[in-house]
């Protein structure tokens, strides 16, 4: 039998954690519930956790310095890796493209629906843990191992969150095709209900300054009105 998907909740609130931590139980998934950011990060490290969802407003560091910490490459945390669903009453754009920017996997805020949360966390599981191809995606100097998770440019490692990384496998799978916001919410976020198609134009942003840190000419480019595509550059 496949083992549940562990869930580290991580909510100050003693009412909303239980309950929440409750909720995602029946509906299948082992919880690990914490109340602070220090508890998170130890938790990452001790029980390797499939996905966090993250409050941001938390008593010591807040759910935005966690996850910079998670992607840290120095940190000792940062090697698990997992990805992350921030749950938070601070739903200002601006919160929401920090979240992202932080690397963040998905947003959603206060007050939410359970049925949509929980849908939410297995899109982000779906599109974390499904890497199971095989064989190396190679455009140009770039590089993508999907066993290994790793990314290469120029042989120079490119370190990636779990939704930069299937992004770019996408992007890289569909190499000369320009693929538009709804198409890439589909097959990187599988939202099956109505996405935010600007966590499309965040993620590309992310990407490019790691994929494209050195400007022209760039692999990710923008086909204005219709959408993205990755092409090797002219010789």
């Amino acid at each position: 039998m496949t083992a549940s998907p562990t869930l580290l909740v991580v909510e100050d609130e003693p009412t909303l954690r239980e309950l929440l931590s409750a909720s995602l139980r029946i509906a299948g998934f082992d919880v690990l519930p914490v109340a602070t950011g220090t508890q998170a990060l130890a938790a990452v490290r001790e029980r390797r956790p499939d996905l966090i969802v993250l409050d941001v407003m938390l008593p010591d560091i807040d759910g935005f310095e966690v996850v910079r910490q998670l992607r840290d490459g120095r940190s000792p945390v940062a090697a698990s890796h997992p990805p992350v669903l921030f749950l938070t009453a601070r739903d200002a754009p601006e919160d929401r493209i920090g979240g992202l920017r932080a690397g963040g996997d998905d947003y959603v805020t206060k007050p939410f629906n359970l049925e949509e949360l929980i849908l939410r966390i297995r899109a982000v599981l779906r599109r974390t843990s499904g890497l199971q191809e095989d064989g190396r995606l190679t455009v140009g100097d770039l590089e993508l191992d999907p066993d290994s998770h790793q990314v290469t440019r120029a042989g120079q490692p490119v370190h990636l969150s779990p939704t930069e990384f299937s992004l770019l496998r996408v992007l890289m799978e569909n190499a000369g095709q320009v693929l538009s916001k709804a198409r890439l919410l589909e097959l990187v976020w599988h939202y099956d209900f109505g996405g935010d198609d600007s966590i499309v134009a965040s993620y590309i942003s992310y990407l490019r300054r790691k994929i494209d840190p050195g400007g022209e000419p760039r692999l990710i480019r923008t086909v204005r009105g219709t959408g993205y595509v990755l092409r090797k550059p002219r010789p």
